[in-house]
């Protein structure tokens, strides 16, 4: 993935926020949407496309469009940058390969110590009871 290509096809568009500000909110469009083709995109190949595609398909529209906002900030500059970062984070988290898990069994001397102190357990309680008379 090329980040500085990616980031140059990344389209903006600021609208008026609903955070913090009060009056200022009302009359400055400080929120950030930022849009990002994943289909036309020449920062991926085709194979980080298609596992984009797999991963995030409920957040890829129709078009092939992911988009993201931002209205935390007062500041469209500190909005915009936020929402760079996550969208970059959001595409590189699901770039990575996961491991695949091996299976492993407990050793030896863990499944004695796990049936001794299951034993002890067992006649602890057993003693606690009244005894048998017959």
């Amino acid at each position: 993935m090329n980040t500085e290509q990616l980031i140059s096809e990344l389209s903006f568009k600021a609208i008026r926020s609903s955070g913090p500000g009060g009056q200022h909110v009302n009359k400055t469009a400080s929120k950030v949407e930022v849009s990002f083709n994943l289909e036309t995109s020449e920062a991926l190949s085709e194979t980080e496309k298609e596992r984009i595609h797999n991963k995030l398909s409920t957040k890829i529209s129709s078009e092939g469009i992911i988009t993201l906002q931002c209205g935390k900030t007062r500041s469209q500059y500190r909005n915009k940058a936020i929402v760079i970062e996550r969208l970059v984070e959001l595409l590189q988290k699901n770039l990575k390969v996961a491991k695949p898990r091996k299976k492993t069994k407990p050793s030896k001397g863990a499944i004695e110590r796990r049936l001794k102190s299951k034993k002890e357990n067992a006649l602890k309680k057993s003693n606690r009871k009244p005894p048998k008379i017959e």
